[in-house]
């Protein structure tokens, strides 16, 4: 089973953000977790028009006084009532950044989150070149997350009830997809519902249509990827699940966006790929096209990290304005010099996130 302790939920205060804003409140519901709202507002903003003229400096006083809920209560009073707002376990955040993605994964890994729920907008022509907000999230997020979009079959009922009834797995036989298939297995027990396993065959790799799964004298790839998703999941699943399997042969993408909306799918699971990800920045990898045209809500898999045991140190370029020989005074001086922070600095070839968090460790004791 997956434990959801903390979910994070951003949204958009300029545009209507109730879709991921009623999943995150349910997920929050049924698994008894903690639910954060935030909003990334980028630093040359200087008030939020959908507030009524609400400044910048007028959010930040807000949240030192730890009102920052009024902001968002109105949005969750619409899906919980009076009744069960008052007991639940919400809290919100005003974040800033030039990049939303990057401050997002940033907020989830201080955070603890376990899962974010978000919206993507569908701009294909756009997404195909520079990629969408949920995209960049779903490249380098420290956790799973749930996209969902506006024009699709959800899987909600009565507002904010959970109702499953079938998930689909895209498997490839991958770790990220192991992942995936775990989440799934863990939502389809959890709920009762359908769980199809998808594997695509690269086109051309069977010249021959699939007959029988098991022709005499005969093993294909379809016979060697059936057998490997039948053992995929354990038999014991099969006792309160019911478990489909289907190997399919073209582009990866297309057939899973097929099977969904031919299978009315709730729900797709599937992995996110780091090697994928920068491989197909330009034109799109197979799990951002899948994002932008799915007929229902995604979750994208992905391992959480562990919480670093190095000291972390923000530098909020609104507060602290350092001008060049500011900067390089400060660098040369003992408390920390530039050898200690960029050797710790937190960088992987997979998934890079430049957060603004200088991660260091203390050239001397007591630092």
């Amino acid at each position: 089973m997956i434990k959801l302790k903390r979910i994070l939920c951003p949204i958009d205060l300029y545009n209507d953000s109730d879709q991921p804003l009623a999943y995150a409140v349910a997920l929050a519901q049924a698994y008894n977790a903690r639910l954060v709202v935030c909003y990334c507002e980028k630093p040359a903003a200087t008030s939020l028009p959908h507030l009524a003229g609400v400044t910048t400096s007028e959010i930040a006083y807000a949240m030192s006084r730890g009102r920052a809920k009024e902001l968002f209560e109105g949005s969750l009073m619409k899906f919980l009532g009076p009744t069960a707002y008052a007991s639940f376990n919400w809290d919100a955040l005003i974040i800033e950044g030039e990049d939303v993605g990057e401050a997002i994964t940033q907020t989830a890994s201080e955070q603890h989150i376990d899962l974010i729920v978000m919206r993507s907008r569908r701009r294909p022509h756009r997404a195909a070149l520079l990629g969408s907000t949920a995209e960049s999230v779903c490249r380098t997020a420290p956790c799973p997350v749930l996209v969902t979009h506006a024009d699709e079959r959800e899987f909600l009922e009565g507002g904010n009830a959970i109702a499953l009834k079938r998930l689909l797995v895209a498997c490839d036989f991958s770790d990220y997809s192991e992942l995936a298939l775990r989440y799934a297995i863990s939502l389809a027990q959890e709920h009762q519902a359908e769980l199809h396993l998808l594997h695509v065959l690269p086109a051309g790799s069977v010249n021959e249509p699939e007959l029988a799964w098991y022709p005499m004298g005969k093993d294909t790839a379809y016979h060697q990827a059936a057998r490997r998703l039948q053992r995929a999941v354990s038999p014991d699943a099969h006792l309160w699940c019911n478990v489909k399997h289907a190997v399919a042969q073209g582009q990866p993408y297309r057939e899973i966006l097929s099977y969904a909306t031919k299978h009315n799918i709730d729900l797709i699971s599937l992995g996110a790929h780091g090697a994928g990800f920068g491989i197909h920045t330009l034109f799109g990898s197979n799990v951002d096209r899948v994002l932008r045209q799915a007929p229902c809500p995604v979750l994208v898999a992905r391992p959480l990290k562990p919480i670093s045991p190095t000291r972390d140190v923000t530098l909020d370029a609104e507060a602290v304005r350092l001008s060049p020989d500011d900067t390089s005074a400060l660098l040369s001086s003992a408390v920390i010099s530039p050898a200690s922070i960029l050797a710790n600095f937190n960088s992987s070839a997979d998934d890079t996130q430049r957060t603004g968090t200088l991660k260091y460790l203390p050239d001397s004791p007591g630092v």
